[in-house]
């Protein structure tokens, strides 16, 4: 095995995303030495995506004084649905037109490198429990918040996959028995249709098309697109209506926090992605976790509610690269 010239073990980790490549070259100790972004271009093929792959490994690797050659392993992590056990891509939403694809041996030959495929959201988990928020605990859930509501849970050293490597899809609990919102997927009454981005523009475009009182009529009508980070401006200005909204969003997200904590019993529970309101850095940020802390402690059994801690993540958007470097280090790596 090929190491780096001080003899620790390096790896490549690998984050693909509907817009963009992620690649970070992540050393055994799950520092970062170099990474790289270039555009995923996923509609235009699968081949012109593993070439912008390629494209960003070697712009990372130019960053530092490390190889391909010297690398131990690749960490791939991809949006779902897939089949790990056999390395497929089966049919990814934000990924069009890359189904059945086996992407594991794809990357594995192209790069001549052992690779492990795993999902984004758990990779992401993998690289707060290895590096982030969640170090210094045993077990973790991680919500991603962005267009959809992504979930990773970590048990030990183990990322709980499930038989049909579709485990940890807590984006999908349904919170509503009778009908409820639809999310896009097609079910009905889920988490994601009623706590993603998508669903709280949706909302919000519900309450203004209704009536409500609002200063983001003004600024829509301004040409300004409405978004999540749009209604967080407002809500920091004062806004009742966006800070409602936002207040709403984290009162389903402690619904279905409680739901998984009553499964999995974590040490931890984290939050990330783009959807996260300044985090703590802002009010908006606070008010968000806070409410979600508070609808646990609601409805959560009392020794879970008093001992689970909830919190933001930590490691942004490298979260995804690294945890899928720790995943090729533990497939591959000295520590596995």
């Amino acid at each position: 095995m090929s190491d780096s010239e001080n003899g620790e073990p390096y790896y490549v980790g690998i984050d693909v995303g509907g817009t963009n490549v992620k690649v970070g070259i992540v050393d055994d100790s799950g520092h970062s030495h170099a990474t790289a972004s270039v555009p995923t271009e996923a509609e235009r093929n699968f081949d012109v995506g593993l070439a912008n792959i390629e494209r960003a490994v070697q712009l990372a690797l130019a960053k530092t004084a490390f190889s391909l050659d010297g690398a131990r392993a690749i960490g791939l992590a991809t949006p779902g649905p897939m089949d790990l056990p056999s390395g497929m891509l089966l049919d990814p939403a934000n990924l069009p037109g890359w189904h059945d694809i086996p992407i594991r041996q794809r990357v594995s030959e192209r790069f001549s490198k052992p690779t492990v495929l795993q999902n984004d959201a758990n990779a992401a988990a993998y690289g707060e429990f290895w590096m982030g928020a969640a170090r210094n605990a045993h077990s973790l859930v991680f919500w991603t918040l962005g267009t959809g509501i992504g979930c990773g849970i970590i048990i030990g050293d183990s990322i709980v996959t499930g038989e049909h490597s579709h485990g940890s899809e807590c984006g999908h609990v349904i919170i509503e028995m009778d009908g409820g919102r639809r999310c896009d997927t097609g079910q009905y009454g889920t988490l994601e249709a009623y706590a993603s981005a998508k669903s709280l523009v949706r909302r919000c475009r519900e309450a203004l098309d209704a009536g409500r009182a609002s200063s983001l009529s003004a600024r829509i009508a301004d040409k300004q697109k409405l978004t999540p980070l749009l209604i967080a401006e407002a809500a920091e200005a004062g806004d009742e209506l966006a800070d409602e909204l936002i207040i709403e969003t984290a009162r389903f997200l402690g619904i279905g926090t409680t739901t998984v904590m009553h499964t999995i019993d974590p040490a931890m529970v984290l939050f990330g992605g783009a959807m996260t309101f300044g985090r703590n850095e802002t009010a908006v940020g606070r008010r968000f976790l806070q409410r979600i802390k508070d609808e646990v402690q609601t409805r959560a059994f009392p020794v879970s509610a008093a001992k689970t801690v909830i919190d933001y993540a930590s490691l942004g958007s490298t979260a995804g690269y690294i945890g899928a470097a720790g995943c090729a280090r533990l497939k591959f790596g000295d520590a596995k």
